[in-house]
């Protein structure tokens, strides 16, 4: 009988600015202009080099949507020599290939042009559906729109760009609406065959948000969600979970296939709270599953040839990395 196979991901997280449009209910990501601001390119360097001297193979890059548009953003991304945030985050992605780290990047809501520029510099891209049902925590959040979301979505699939997306659980949707979301990812990926994973992440109250309160999703809930999304989606899209946000262990026989980005060098931003697993911790999650790691662009995407040729002999090299890593460790 063939050994299950977890994967994740060994990367760096890098958020280019905390400043956001979005006032969502949950999140303490967000920071107004004068509080959070940017990562200072000198930071982004030391931040890719160290992470690829530690054998990380992916560079986050992810900001608050659409900073442009909070007064007063303006004067410090020109600052730091660049017109908007789009344009720093091409110039970072540029310096991440250049120090031998893949770049993926989640930057919320872009347009087909922007997504077809960032391409060039992307191994894959991202963008959490995280529901299709109204909920009061997207109230103040205009990005936060489904059929905005799902438009994205769409429209990296014609642009063929390796993509993640997700739900977001606990933030007041219902059942039925996890059901219509994963509905609304099946049907994409349908269509367009780019969906390389689902992200099923649970809601983490944050002390100070409007939801601070808000009851946290059950093991046993996210255990039947996770039955759901294998019911509904295809089987050639990945089921991905946080290792540090949830009981891994427990949920990995519900039908969970990957554990994300996990890195031994920089927080999870998002959750600062949760420190991630290292690398021994997943191995005991996976209990008797054989864990392996991957790039975040995934084999059958890279098979296909859906990333643009200038990143062709890095990802080859990194394959090459991880592959002869796994082999390793196999012998150890």
């Amino acid at each position: 009988m063939q050994r299950r196979i977890i994967t994740f991901s060994r990367n760096i997280f890098i958020p280019l600015t905390t400043v956001c449009r979005n006032r969502c209910g949950y999140c303490c990501f967000r920071t107004p202009v004068q509080d959070g601001c940017l990562m200072e390119p000198d930071d982004v360097e030391r931040t890719l080099i160290h992470g690829a001297r530690m054998g990380c193979t992916e560079a986050l890059f992810t900001f608050g949507e659409h900073p442009e548009e909070e007064p007063g953003f303006d004067t410090y991304i020109r600052r730091v020599g660049f017109e908007s945030i789009l344009d720093y985050c091409e110039a970072m992605c540029k310096k991440s290939i250049g120090y031998g780290v893949l770049p993926h990047t989640n930057a919320g809501i872009l347009t087909y042009d922007e997504m077809k520029r960032l391409r060039a510099v992307n191994a894959s891209m991202g963008l959490m559906l995280e529901t299709t049902g109204e909920v009061p925590a997207h109230a103040a959040s205009k990005g936060k729109d489904p059929e905005i979301r799902i438009t994205m979505i769409e429209d990296a699939g014609k642009l063929r760009i390796p993509f993640t997306t997700g739900l977001l659980l606990g933030i007041g949707e219902k059942m039925a609406d996890r059901e219509d979301s994963l509905f609304a990812i099946r049907d994409i990926h349908r269509r367009y065959g780019h969906i390389q994973e689902v992200i099923l992440q649970n809601f983490c109250p944050k002390p100070g948000t409007p939801m601070a309160e808000f009851r946290v999703p059950t093991t046993d809930e996210m255990c039947a969600t996770i039955q759901m999304a294998k019911d509904i989606l295809q089987k050639d899209i990945a089921i991905q979970i946080p290792p540090n946000l949830i009981d891994a262990q427990t949920l990995i026989p519900c039908g969970v296939d990957d554990l994300g980005g996990v890195s031994p060098l920089t927080i999870d931003y998002v959750n600062p709270e949760h420190p991630w697993p290292a690398i021994e911790d997943l191995k005991k999650m996976a209990g008797d599953a054989e864990l392996r790691e991957r790039l975040c662009i995934y084999p059958q995407f890279i098979e296909k040839g859906w990333y643009h040729p200038d990143l062709e002999p890095l990802i080859n090299r990194l394959a090459h990395t991880i592959q002869e890593r796994g082999s390793m460790h196999e012998t150890a």
